[in-house]
């Protein structure tokens, strides 16, 4: 039986990442940070009594700052994989707290590298990677793009980008890098900016709500389904060889098309309802993110299934059945694809 650690878990990645792996027999450890409230909800359906001897999913105590815990947990669990996707990963708060995400989000994989090249497991790695990390750079962005980061956020990925390259080729570490593009779900933050709009959809149809205030509307992204993207990570740590993969759908749409869409799909007229606010600007912008994923189809057979329009109906859907309101199910009826059997729930 495998054995993973998971940072992150409690995210949207990680919690879909953790259904993944425990569908295919794995046992899941995974790192949370200990707080005075539970920040469990997306694992809540996964959870297992740890007086349980057959249970399969452990959570341990631990911080991406601390570098000697991290090196203990190795030590304790020896996986045969880990995923890496724990950071501060908001690029708005980013420019807030830049040293702050400098630290956990760059440092933080520095330190886990070094706590499995410490610790001797000979375990295989993947670093989540980011879009953001090519900036303005000419799109459509792959494997061969040049790197232009515009926010402390990309800056730190960037940092951690490279040395997941150095200590893969100076240490000989089974080390990856995922760079994803935007990939969304029902289980996205909900400060992140297709979950607060359809949030503020759903507010706003049952009477909770009067406006929504957003920032560029004109930025585009290339915007797919988390789950998929999740067994994009699980394929590349099954490969012969380390490499870096990039990961998108190949189209790119941008904030106010995710906003007819979303207040469409409940037969409302956006523009009563939408206020652009200066304080969700960022400082330096990124105008627009378009994956060539390419290589990733030919490497590892990966291609997503799920259309833009798919994926705001499927985040509209629970949005709408969390705010107690009727759903027209048309999401719902996406997730027929056999290759997400494992997903427990939207």
């Amino acid at each position: 039986m495998p054995t993973a650690i998971i940072t992150g878990i409690t995210g949207q990645d990680g919690s879909y990442l953790a259904e993944l792996l425990l569908a295919k027999g794995y046992t899941v450890h995974g790192l949370i940070r200990r707080a005075s409230t539970f920040h469990t909800e997306r694992i809540e359906h996964l959870y297992q009594d740890p007086h349980d001897p057959l249970a399969r999913i452990v959570l341990h105590y631990g911080d991406l700052s601390d570098s000697s815990q991290l090196t203990n947990l190795f030590y304790e669990v020896r996986p045969d994989e880990v995923y890496h996707l724990g950071a501060q990963s908001h690029v708005r708060v980013s420019f807030d707290m830049p040293d702050y995400t400098g630290d956990i989000t760059g440092l933080g994989a520095v330190r886990l590298l070094e706590a499995i090249r410490k610790s001797g497991v000979g375990c295989r790695i993947y670093q989540a990677s980011s879009s953001e990390m090519y900036g303005d750079a000419p799109a459509p962005q792959n494997e061969q793009s040049r790197f232009q980061p515009r926010s402390p956020y990309a800056a730190a990925k960037l940092y951690a980008y490279w040395m997941v390259r150095n200590y893969r080729e100076g240490y000989g570490l089974f080390a990856c890098n995922g760079i994803m593009f935007n990939h969304e779900s029902p289980r996205r933050g909900e400060t992140f900016v297709t979950r607060k709009i359809t949030r503020a959809v759903s507010a706003i149809l049952a009477g909770r709500q009067k406006t929504l205030f957003l920032g560029n509307l004109e930025a585009r992204r290339d915007w797919g389904f988390a789950p998929e993207y999740v067994e994009g990570m699980w394929l590349m740590l099954q490969q012969e060889a380390p490499c870096d993969l990039v990961f998108g759908t190949g189209e790119t749409h941008s904030v106010r098309e995710f906003v007819e869409e979303a207040f469409g799909y409940v037969n409302l007229d956006w523009r009563e309802y939408v206020a652009e606010d200066p304080r969700y600007l960022r400082p330096t912008e990124v105008p627009l993110l378009l994956a060539d994923p390419s290589e990733a189809k030919r490497r590892l057979g990966w291609e997503p299934g799920i259309t833009f329009r798919d994926l705001v109906r499927i985040m509209m859907d629970a949005d709408l059945e969390a705010a107690g309101l009727p759903a027209p199910g048309e999401g719902k009826r996406c997730l027929t694809d056999g290759r997400l059997a494992w997903l427990r729930k939207p």
